[in-house]
Parts: structure tokens; sequence; C-alpha cells
């Protein structure tokens, strides 16, 4: 009985978890101070920077960018043109690898800019979780959540597809009830690797 009621209520969130993915979300009607951009899928960088041009912020950190890469060489994968006037306004975080990375680094680029507002960029099916972290380590900063349509979720009902959903699922669970740090010592991983 337990147990056919907790599946019940697994399958109840995950199909939730998965019409809310495939959501777009309207921007704030208003430029904000930032917009953090999470690497990890197509179309994430060359959304955040459209959103740059279009002055829906002031400024961008693309969070989780490798260790060696630079402004310049990320303009050669990207084919949006950086201007220079927009390199200004442009930071490089080189030192999340995770989803938990992901929100240290926004917010240490959020506190050293006295930023109260920003635009969260990052895949349809990785938005909760992000959004989750980042409201976990910056609660008085307005976020407005912007997600991208990853070629994944053109077909989602692929092997493939399900099984990013549901484990992604399962990562926004832990991180909702706020056992992301706890789970990384569980299984003997870095907090900033979960």
């Amino acid at each position: 009985m337990v147990l056919g009621g907790m599946t019940l209520a697994w399958l109840v969130g995950f199909t939730w978890f998965f019409a809310d993915s495939q959501k777009m979300r309207p921007l704030p009607p208003f430029p904000v101070d930032g917009i953090v951009v999470l690497t990890g899928g197509p179309n994430r960088i060359e959304t955040a920077l459209y959103l740059l041009k279009k002055n829906k912020a002031k400024y961008l950190l693309i969070s989780g960018v490798n260790q060696e890469t630079t402004l310049d060489e990320l303009q050669r994968l990207i084919p949006a043109e950086i201007s220079p006037a927009l390199r200004q306004r442009i930071v490089l975080g080189h030192h999340a690898l995770t989803t938990l990375g992901n929100a240290a680094e926004t917010t240490s680029w959020v506190q050293a800019n006295d930023m109260k507002s920003l635009i969260v960029v990052t895949a349809g099916y990785h938005i909760r979780r992000a959004m989750t972290e980042m409201r976990a380590v910056l609660p008085q900063t307005a976020l407005y959540p912007y997600s991208i349509n990853s070629p994944i979720m053109k077909q989602p009902y692929t092997s493939h597809a399900l099984y990013l959903y549901m484990r992604e699922y399962m990562k926004f669970i832990v991180a909702y009830l706020g056992l992301t740090r706890t789970y990384s010592l569980l299984f003997h991983t870095h907090p900033s690797l979960s």
C-alpha cells in the first residue's frame, strides 16, 4: 500500500516535471541586472547572448566554462557575433562543474556586482533544479527562469530522452529537499561536483 502510494506520487510528480520542462517561460517586462547561462547544452550561450544584445540585462555570466576557454575561443565555437561593446558586459565563470557549482559561482558574481535581479538560462529539463539551487543561495535576488528547448526535447519520448528526464527529475527531488550537499557527501563527491 505504502509502496503503491509512493510510486503513484512519483509518477504524478514526474508527469508534472515532464510537462513543465516543455513550457516556455516569459521574460520579465523590464531589464534586469544580469543574465547567467549554465553551460552544458546547445543553444544556451547563443540565447543568453541574444538576450544581452536585446538589453534584457546589463551583464552576462557564462557559468561552467572550461578552465582553458577564453572569450575569443568561445566566439569561434558559436555563430553569434560578440561585438567589442558586448565583450565588456560578459564574464566567463571557470569554476563550476555542476549545477551546485553554477549556483556558487553565480552567487559570487551577483554579490561582487550588487545585483538584485537575474535571468537564469538553461535547458527546459534542467530549469527546475537550476532555479531550486539558485534560490537556495540567492534568496534576496529576483530570479527569472528562461528555458531553452534543447534538441532532445524535440523527441521527448525516446528512451534516451526519458532516461535524461527521469535522472533530472530525481536530481530535482534531491535539490528540492535540500539534500544536494548530503548526497555529495554520501557518495564521496565534492559538493561542487553534484
